[in-house]
């Protein structure tokens, strides 16, 4: 099953039988560690036997487990996870709140700089993939998450990216979901993966919920 979502490359996304195109920002929803495992697991694989970059942040398993579930589940790519030049892994707060704060300007500036880096040797593809759990903490700054995942859509447009935001279900509300599917404009679920159709472009999110992010770059 090929889904549509961009004019760009082609790609495996590595589970559900399905293909999407780069430039595409997903949201991941699950209830169990076996539903989030059969996603993250067998989309990284799929980008690491393309020769893919893999950004990974990991929060409800260590960077250790991972790694020796990955080594379980697919051997013939032993120390693959091991080489920077594949894998590049991230805490919640290396990755989204380094300073202490939350900041979207600061999560712009901060991608942008990785994605400069990533192609600095020519276009290269790049897989991401972050479990969101680590919202639920008292992060000074937190209220602008849905700020920053809207805004990710006009970050990942015509670049050679695929973004996938993992949520718990059952860690999060149904008024956090609700604004996490308002900003992005596909989904996963356990057994599908759709367009969205109450997904809002960042223009019009933005100018309802946070208008003074609304411009592109911060």
């Amino acid at each position: 099953m090929h889904i549509h979502t961009s004019n760009q490359e082609r790609l495996n996304l590595g589970f559900h039988h399905a293909s999407c195109n780069l430039g595409t920002h997903f949201c991941g929803l699950y209830e169990t560690d076996a539903e989030r495992d059969e996603i993250i697991l067998q989309f990284l694989h799929a980008g690491d036997e393309a020769g893919d970059l893999q950004l990974y942040s990991p929060v409800e398993r260590t960077r250790k487990n991972f790694k020796a579930e990955y080594h379980r589940q697919f051997p013939e790519c032993d120390g693959h996870v091991e080489d920077e030049k594949r894998f590049n892994f991230f805490s919640a707060k290396e990755l989204y709140y380094p300073n202490g704060k939350f900041s979207p300007k600061a999560m712009d500036e901060g991608l942008n700089a990785y994605y400069a880096n990533s192609q600095k040797d020519g276009k290269r593809n790049v897989r991401a993939t972050a479990e969101m759990s680590w919202a639920f903490q008292s992060i000074p700054g937190i209220e602008d998450l849905m700020v920053y995942e809207s805004r990710l859509n006009y970050f990942i447009r015509g670049k050679p990216w695929l973004i996938i935001c993992m949520y718990n279900t059952s860690k999060f509300d149904g008024s956090i979901i609700m604004k996490v599917l308002q900003t992005h404009p596909y989904i996963i679920t356990p057994h599908t993966i759709t367009q969205n159709p109450l997904y809002q472009d960042p223009e019009t999110w933005l100018s309802e919920n946070a208008p003074e992010f609304i411009t592109k770059k911060l």
